[in-house]
């Protein structure tokens, strides 16, 4: 049977570009989850004169195509202003790899995410979104939406693990419905933290669980 993955596709896995982690990186961003397959986590390290993207890390945790797809993105990437990041798509990846088999599309999604993420973090940060809007309850529940429960591999929205978001003088308070003994806790209140904390108009994050 023919290997469904093209020569570059199989040489990106096999010597993926740009692995590890960045000690000192500007911003992290991670999307995926271990439970559902597939996770990957993109570190960078940005000029912040001329906002070109230095270093670009990555680490994988998933198939050949998740591995692949965070190689190939970490290249194009690197050496782009963080605007021109931004637009780098899904389809550009895979395009770069020679195409993917249908049912791993998602992949070269999921990198594409992290990588926007990881864009829209920094820019945040670094007061560079020309408009301002206050944060609402639905923007924080979108950000919460990239938040997983490893235990399951569904977003904290979509497990319905939220039980209230409250909003005042700057400080965001998340009630998630979970013991804080679960042995999960710790890494989602840490995944909301890093979420929200950046935000232009947030000045404190406090995650409180249920029981």
């Amino acid at each position: 049977m023919p290997v469904p993955y093209t020569k570059l596709v199989i040489e990106h896995f096999k010597h993926p570009h740009n692995v590890g982690e960045i000690k000192n990186a500007d911003v992290k961003a991670t999307e995926g989850s271990p439970a559902c397959g597939d996770m990957l986590t993109l570190y960078l390290k940005v000029d912040p004169k001329t906002r070109e993207i230095k270093d670009i890390k990555f680490q994988s945790f998933g198939c050949a195509s998740n591995i692949a797809t965070g190689s190939i993105i970490t290249d194009i990437a690197k050496g782009k202003k963080i605007e021109d990041a931004a637009k780098i798509t899904w389809k550009d990846a895979a395009d770069a790899l020679g195409g993917l088999p249908p049912v791993k599309v998602h992949c070269s999604v999921l990198a594409a995410d992290a990588l926007h993420s990881a864009v829209e973090i920094y820019m945040e940060k670094n007061g560079l979104i020309k408009e301002h809007k206050p944060t609402t309850k639905e923007i924080i529940m979108a950000k919460l939406k990239h938040v997983m429960n490893p235990l399951t591999g569904i977003d904290i929205v979509k497990s319905s693990l939220i039980k209230d978001i409250l909003i005042k003088d700057g400080i965001i308070t998340i009630t998630v419905d979970l013991p804080e003994d679960h042995q999960f806790a710790g890494n989602i209140k840490e995944e909301i933290i890093e979420r929200l904390e950046y935000l232009w108009d947030v000045k404190k994050v406090k995650v409180n669980f249920s029981e």
